[in-house]
């Protein structure tokens, strides 16, 4: 992803209201944080290069666009010296139909002749395309197993409590939900509620996708083992959660100091209610301890992931893949793996079409079906 230019933002151009369309794209849903803060970025960027070449950004004329990604295309490169890759240069179309939209203007981006050139970059060899190496690994569920053994099988003291039962409910939670980092960074106390036939009933608080308006339940019931149960997971860290926000350091020390031994299921009992249902869920911890009033970001997220899976002793190549997607991603993976229903996936990761399921597909010879036929 490339950084805006450095250079001044140029003035805006007013434009002639009729220009506008009859009336604005009828979603009005927003993006989500990470997406909304990239079409920002890329916004800036185009408005830039329409200042330094003396074109109208807003409303912007297909033919300005074409030439926009064309000249982006052979001369550009990001900051690391690549070229960009075709899926940046349609995020970039995106985002300039993104600000149209809200705007109440038509979708240049939408005419035939930006469509032309955007399919023209796909099979040109200047243009780079992203590399499998570089794609987030998944996490499957040997993976994460490992990575929990790991996790309760290190550290002594109640801080090192603290860390285990946050980390295993992200990781489980995350996973099970096939949640993205955003969902959990902006989950709240809240946004989750317990059911005793269903499990915990996780109650998304954005939607996922821009043009999707619905409002996404997750539903994580409990699984056999309870050292892999997300809502024994997530029972665990909300003690802690509700011992720190009614009676902070002490609580939590009362709590953990003396923990009763994790070995059934704790998720057939009421979960504890916090005093604060709209705090954060999952925040950072400090090296003593302590719960901070913030939620956790989705670097911390990422890092970790990478920092349990380094304890677990997986290589540092790895490692290196490794990120807050991995969880979601893994969850797919492990689900077309398994053959489960296309739709059932769908239902719990709130695709709402089957095209973007097959990016998560097993790498060829990864399967092969000369090994299922009994040799």
């Amino acid at each position: 992803m490339s950084s805006p230019e450095s250079s001044s933002a140029p003035v805006r151009t007013s434009s002639p209201r009729s220009t506008r369309s009859p009336s604005p794209h009828p979603s009005s849903v927003p993006p989500s944080g990470n997406t909304q803060r990239a079409y920002s970025a890329d916004w800036d960027r185009f408005e830039q290069w329409c200042h330094h070449t003396h074109r109208r950004a807003l409303p912007a004329e297909p033919d300005t666009i074409a030439t926009y990604l064309a000249d982006a295309a052979t001369h550009g490169t990001t900051r690391h010296g690549r070229r960009y890759s075709h899926a940046t240069l349609t995020r970039w179309v995106a985002a300039i139909n993104h600000v149209h939209r809200r705007a109440g203007y038509a979708l240049p981006g939408t005419d035939p002749r930006v469509k032309t050139v955007v399919a023209a970059l796909r099979s040109n060899p200047t243009v780079s395309s992203p590399q499998r190496s570089r794609r987030t690994a998944p996490l499957l569920v040997e993976d994460l197993t490992a990575i929990l053994t790991a996790i309760r099988h290190t550290g002594t003291g109640w801080a090192s409590h603290v860390a285990e039962r946050r980390d295993s409910a992200v990781l489980l939670i995350g996973f099970a939900g096939a949640l993205r980092r955003s969902d959990l960074e902006t989950l709240r106390v809240a946004d989750v509620t317990t059911n005793r036939t269903t499990g915990l009933r996780i109650h998304a608080t954005r939607p996922t996708g821009p043009h999707d308006d619905r409002t996404r339940t997750v539903l994580l019931p409990a699984t056999d083992s309870h050292e892999t149960c997300p809502p024994c997971a997530y029972a665990r860290w909300l003690h802690v959660v509700k011992a720190w926000d009614s009676t902070g350091r002490p609580g939590v020390i009362r709590l953990l100091r003396h923990p009763a031994p994790f070995d059934d299921h704790l998720c057939s009992r009421p979960l504890p209610k916090p005093p604060h249902p709209h705090a954060p869920v999952f925040r950072p911890i400090r090296k003593n301890g302590n719960l901070t009033t913030t939620a956790l970001s989705g670097s911390a997220i990422q890092a970790m992931i990478r920092r349990r899976a380094h304890a677990a002793g997986y290589d540092d190549a790895i490692v290196a893949r490794l990120g807050g997607h991995s969880l979601r991603a893994g969850f797919i993976a492990q689900a077309l793996r398994n053959g489960a229903d296309i739709h059932a996936i769908m239902q719990q990761t709130g695709h709402v079409s089957t095209a973007m399921l097959n990016t998560y597909l097993p790498t060829p010879g990864s399967t092969n079906a000369v090994t299922e036929i009994g040799l």
